[in-house]
């Protein structure tokens, strides 16, 4: 198990790094047949990682898996399809999250001002996206990165019940995880963005998956 764990979590950062590279490159062959290793070896990681392995933390990392290979193919069919996967991700993720959390702790006026930072800082985003986006993508999208938000507000409602590193760890990486998301949008469809490889977008979101489930490991 232990031999296994370590050979898991080197199979993500060889693979992370090739990949990166190859975002930086823009060599998309390369991201392709790099891409559906970097979550399987996360999942992998983890399973070899914990004593008792959380049935709701697999199926985040094996819906994030299935959407990484589905947005691999071009085209808003699949762009679409993979988000679907990612946005049931982010809800096996919040349910990752719940138990740990006691509501009864958190002060409503910080769920309600959460709730409304990320309701804003979504609506400024597709804002700036809306005359690049399809129209028929404009709200689905919309909806998922509100639900990307909402598996934020989760990871900090748990830290806030916690106060550890664990959570903290966790939290971090969920916020990794939004900014990868939302840089996503604008590499995919604003052409004329300061970001013009998924570079970052994977940076950001292969750190956050990471610390998303070493925050979970941990606790």
């Amino acid at each position: 198990m232990k031999l296994m764990k370590h050979i898991s979590l080197i199979i993500f950062l060889v693979s992370t790094s090739i990949h990166l590279f190859a975002s930086a490159k823009q060599d998309k062959p390369l991201r392709d047949k790099s891409k559906p290793f970097i979550l399987l070896s996360l999942l992998g990681w983890y399973c070899f990682s914990v004593e008792k392995i959380r049935a709701v933390v697999v199926l985040a990392l094996i819906f994030s898996w299935i959407g990484d290979v589905l947005l691999i193919p071009k085209g808003l069919k699949w762009f679409t399809i993979g988000g679907i996967s990612f946005m049931i991700s982010h809800f096996f993720f919040v349910l990752s999250y719940a138990k740990d959390i006691t509501f009864s702790q958190i002060n409503p006026l910080i769920i309600i001002a959460l709730g409304t930072f990320f309701f804003v800082q979504v609506s400024l985003t597709f804002k700036k996206l809306k005359p690049y986006l399809p129209k028929k993508l404009f709200y689905p999208m919309y909806l998922y990165l509100l639900i990307n938000g909402t598996m934020n507000c989760f990871a900090i409602f748990r830290y806030l019940c916690n106060r550890d590193t664990a959570c903290l760890i966790t939290l971090i990486g969920a916020v990794l995880f939004f900014i990868s998301d939302t840089s996503l949008f604008f590499v995919r469809f604003k052409k004329d963005s300061r970001l013009k490889t998924h570079f970052l977008v994977m940076l950001t979101y292969s750190i956050g998956e990471f610390l998303i489930v070493l925050g979970l490991i941990l606790k």
